[in-house]
């Protein structure tokens, strides 16, 4: 959530960052509600003072012997007009609170202009296009003929967007996962966490899945639903929720292997062929609790460990650096890493790597106390190191061999007792 003090002194700078990022924010209307609660703040206090001075007439009056009922009449009409006055200003403020909800974090100076992901900037490339003397397939081919893939089974099972795995490709994504654990764990410095996969609205609402992005949610039937989680980003940043940590204990960094459930709204038509946009999904997620003056050092370091993992793996990728129309809703600054499908003969996203500076902290009241200093808002970032369905289509289709098979890399081989090539069926 934005500073409510930078959106009440900086109005017009506010609005301007909040145009290149696409938000809808009615300028006007939310000024005129800000004066109205200005104004009501005002008549509050004013009211709040008569009050007070009267009660004081009342002892005065009676201590003298007078008749103090006229002075106490005025004191409830005072008090009438305070009930009045205060319910109108929580009216006014539930107003603002909602429009603020619906507003986007503000890209940071270095984040450049720009409408969609045409506009997004090549940071760096890293390893050449995998190229084969024979006609690339796609990971659907593959696994199909590998006997452990079948979108079949997990539409009759669940509906469409779902799939089963078996067999050797089942083994090669577990890998993938555990690989990704102790590489982050072992050699990055992040703490495990196991975390729930239903959470309640106020832990989505603190990452700023809600209000937004109900639509994409997959919740209870419940009165107060709980939500299935889209990411683990969720649960790992709401740790250090209406916290005040120690500055001595930052940085904070927490790693989790966790399903995800998105209903992908909206994306209907987009990727339905294989495991890129799937509801349920897997990821290794990683998020960091910092100080201000780290983040953006963070932010680099958090996506050189996910770089780490596709350059263990030995698969091209580039780093893209995200414009401000392309941005996620928390997000300050993004980087992606888009990895390179030779069965698509494109590069496609397999990490978004964000920080959120202070706005999902604000949401969650998390704060860090200084040495010294008063409490004030952490900056929380988070990344997938990495998306594992994503990461197991790369993997078999740039280890793919003309026969069909697919070569197991190097890094994940100790994982895979030793097994070098997973062999077609059939």
């Amino acid at each position: 959530m934005l500073d409510p003090q930078l959106l009440r002194n900086d109005l017009d700078n506010v609005a301007e960052r909040l145009g290149v990022r696409g938000a809808d924010f009615d300028r006007a209307a939310f000024s005129e509600l800000e004066s109205r609660r200005k104004q009501l703040q005002l008549d509050t206090e004013r009211l709040q003072g008569e009050r007070k001075t009267l009660s004081k007439s009342i002892g005065q009056v009676k201590a003298q012997g007078g008749d103090a009922s006229e002075i106490l009449a005025q004191v409830a009409e005072v008090g009438k007009q305070l009930d009045e006055t205060a319910a109108a200003f929580d009216a006014v403020g539930q107003e603002l609170e909602a429009i603020v909800q619906q507003l986007p974090n503000l890209a940071h100076e270095s984040v450049p202009v720009g409408k969609d992901e045409a506009d997004n900037v090549l940071v760096r490339t890293v390893g050449e296009p995998t190229s084969f003397d024979f006609e690339a397939k796609d990971h659907v081919d593959l696994g199909q003929g590998l006997g452990g893939l079948d979108a079949e089974m997990g539409a009759q099972l669940s509906g469409s967007r779902f799939t089963v795995l078996g067999g050797g490709v089942a083994r090669l994504h577990r890998a993938l996962a555990q690989f990704m654990l102790d590489l982050h764990i072992g050699e990055h410095g992040y703490r495990e966490m196991n975390v729930p996969l239903l959470v309640r609205a106020d832990a989505m609402f603190g990452t700023g899945q809600l209000p937004k992005f109900a639509d994409d949610a997959f919740a209870t039937a419940d009165e107060t639903p709980h939500y299935l989680i889209p990411t683990a980003e969720v649960t790992l940043a709401n740790l250090v929720a209406d916290r005040i940590t120690d500055e001595a204990s930052l940085p904070l960094r927490f790693v989790a292997h966790t399903p995800c459930f998105r209903r992908e709204a909206g994306s209907y038509g987009q990727d339905t062929r294989g495991l890129i946009r799937q509801h349920q999904f897997e990821k290794v997620e990683l998020v960091q609790a910092v100080t201000p003056a780290h983040s953006y050092d963070a932010l680099e370091e958090l996506t050189g460990h996910a770089e780490t993992v596709l350059k263990r793996l030995e698969l091209p990728y580039r780093v893209m650096l995200l414009c401000t129309g392309d941005m996620g809703f928390g997000a300050a600054k993004t980087y992606d890493l888009e990895v390179w499908l030779p069965g698509q003969s494109a590069y496609r996203e397999i990490s978004s790597c964000s920080n959120c500076e202070a706005f999902q902290a604000r949401r969650m009241k998390a704060r860090f106390r200084p040495d010294g200093g008063k409490p004030q808002p952490l900056h929380t970032l988070n990344g997938s190191g990495l998306a594992v369905g994503r990461t197991l289509v790369a993997v078999l289709e740039n280890y793919q061999q003309a026969d069909g098979s697919v070569r197991v890399p190097e890094a994940l081989r100790s994982y895979m007792g030793g097994l070098e090539v997973l062999q077609p069926e059939g």
